[in-house]
């Protein structure tokens, strides 16, 4: 390794917290990173890191050097994107990171897509629910619900997803006709459970207020698909996005109910990316999305008859 390689060695040490995790990362022996660190601070004459056996803290020399690291790397990365934008035609590793259910649903359908397209670029789709960190995991794109919090990254709208209230017939037989927000929040309802997080609470507006109303819990699981079939089986109701929707309420099997609410938006869906300026296989592939996805309306909606004039579609939030 040379300097500048160690000193990004260094930046990915600190990122991912130990040598360890930047070892197995790298299939290289734990020693290797623990050398190279070393030679680093030898060649720089200073302390970078404090080190236990169970931690790492910078020293004060280690966060200016820090910063030089990060520096070092967004100049890397931008001088490979703008000679990346000077090819007529997309190569190399496209990584990407999608949340568990949109990644099942469309962008594997765009990846399979763009490969016979572009054949000379190489997709690694990762589908997880987690709060990815894109710069530091080293993904080109991720597709997210919600606007990313952090400032270092570009975002751009894929579709509105928007939510339902759903039971099945038998369900409503078994109960009536469903109109208040009390008999809502009365009934057995199906609701995603998942550490640190219940879906048992949304919101709607009424009379220009913002209100909420919380769900009867009496199912609770962490798989977004199982709602849409627990309400299928007729014990419970659920609240589920559009885009969780295939034929169930065209066949008959769910019906969207309290469809007189003005229910705010789940969170629209964004592509996020680490620079302004995408190289031409990002650019492609979030084209290639949205042709599956649908541009104005996504395709999902369209396939809830109706839906146009249900739970206050024109909603802006």
């Amino acid at each position: 390794m040379d300097f500048s390689t160690r000193l990004l060695l260094l930046l990915e040490v600190v990122e991912l917290g130990s040598f360890t995790k930047v070892a197995e990362q790298r299939n290289l022996d734990r020693s290797v990173i623990s050398k190279q660190i070393s030679r680093l601070e030898n060649e720089l004459g200073v302390r970078l890191l404090n080190r236990t056996t169970r931690s790492l803290a910078l020293t004060a020399a280690g966060n200016e050097m820090l910063n030089q690291a990060r520096s070092l790397r967004t100049l890397l990365n931008d001088s490979y994107l703008i000679a990346q934008n000077y090819h007529s035609q997309p190569k190399g590793l496209l990584r990407i990171s999608s949340t568990s259910l949109f990644g099942r649903q469309y962008v594997q359908q765009a990846a399979i897509l763009f490969q016979q397209q572009h054949a000379e670029v190489e997709v690694e789709l990762r589908l997880e629910d987690r709060i990815i960190d894109m710069i530091g995991e080293r993904f080109d794109i991720g597709f997210r619900v919600g606007k990313p919090k952090t400032s270092n990254l570009i975002s751009q709208k894929i579709a509105r997803n928007r939510l339902l209230i759903v039971a099945s017939p038998a369900f409503i037989a078994k109960h009536g006709a469903i109109t208040t927000i009390e008999q809502l929040e009365s009934l057995p309802a199906a609701v995603y459970a998942a550490p640190g997080l219940l879906l048992d609470k949304f919101a709607y507006q009424e009379n220009k207020q913002q209100k909420q109303f919380k769900l009867n819990a009496a199912y609770k699981v962490n798989d977004l698909e199982m709602l849409t079939q627990t309400a299928i089986a007729g014990n419970m109701l659920a609240v589920v996005t559009a885009q969780m929707i295939g034929n169930e309420i065209v066949s008959g099997q769910l019906t969207p109910i309290m469809t007189h609410l003005h229910l705010e938006d789940f969170g629209t869906i964004y592509a996020v990316y680490p620079h302004r300026n995408a190289p031409i296989k990002t650019r492609l592939f979030i084209e290639t999305l949205k042709s599956i996805v649908g541009n104005e309306i996504p395709n999902w909606e369209q396939r809830i008859p109706g839906f146009e004039n249900m739970y206050a579609a024109h909603n802006p939030n």
